[in-house]
């Protein structure tokens, strides 16, 4: 039988295999990690993102270092999800979740995964996303780079994908979710980021920006775009948050690709 097709399969060898044996397909192990290295990689996982964010845990009770993270880190073109289950969160955490409007709450029913990924790393673990695991439990965990290993991650991101289908957004994430809402006549809702535009066209962001300078509607200079005259008259604008500048397009802005 091929390893190929089994994922699950494929992942134990590769961790249980002793050295000499099948060397083509252990050499991109995935690195183990112990509690401290969880939580720096954690943290690693939050500031890299720069298209999406993902955490998965069934019970959450949030660090101030993660919220400050996840509140000043705060990128207009991210896709930031925090799925969570088991049972509704504390009233502290739901006040929290009222100031970031920007993230994406959901809940799982029965679920018991903790995984915490962005587009290009993840951490599958024991680990909750819980003040009290992260401060006095012994936790374990493994950590997959998409560049060292594409298909581990890839099954790991579907997987991710499927748990978001199954969740449902919570109260506070329907009162709060701004600049993402489609099909919707509300003005405060007629305008989006341009990962959420790429989102509706269902592209990729990248692509999108692509066009976007092509067409001459932003210019880029060094990491960041800027609108130009013609974006602006496309009906682009220059909203200011946490981290700076950033622009918004109309809901109906047409794309050609």
């Amino acid at each position: 039988m091929s390893l190929d097709g089994w994922p699950t399969l494929r992942f134990a060898f590769r961790l249980c295999a002793p050295p000499g044996v099948q060397p083509a397909l252990i050499r991109n192990v995935a690195k183990f990690l112990t509690t401290n290295g969880i939580n720096y990689v954690l943290e690693e996982i939050i500031k890299g993102a720069r298209e999406r964010l993902v955490l998965i845990s069934p019970f959450l009770r949030l660090n101030d270092r993660i919220k400050e993270l996840l509140s000043d880190g705060y990128r207009p073109d991210v896709d930031m999800q925090i799925v969570y289950g088991k049972k509704e969160l504390e009233a502290a955490d739901r006040q929290w979740l009222n100031t970031v409007p920007h993230i994406r709450s959901r809940f799982c029913q029965n679920l018991h995964a903790k995984c915490y990924l962005n587009e290009s790393m993840c951490v599958i673990t024991s680990l909750n996303l819980h003040l009290y695991s992260q401060q006095n439990n012994n936790e374990m965990g493994v950590m997959i780079k998409r560049t060292k290993d594409h298909q581990l991650y890839a099954d790991v991101s579907a997987e991710v994908d499927r748990l978001i289908r199954l969740s449902e957004l919570t109260h506070v994430d329907r009162e709060n979710l701004i600049l993402t809402a489609v099909g919707t006549t509300d003005p405060a809702y007629s305008e989006l980021s341009t990962s959420n535009l790429a989102k509706k066209l269902g592209i990729q962001t990248g692509a999108l920006y692509d066009n976007l300078i092509a067409r001459g509607l932003i210019q880029k200079q060094g990491k960041k775009e800027y609108l130009t005259r013609l974006g602006k008259e496309a009906g682009g604008k220059e909203m200011r948050g946490k981290t700076g500048l950033f622009v918004v397009w109309p809901a109906d802005l047409q794309v050609d690709l």
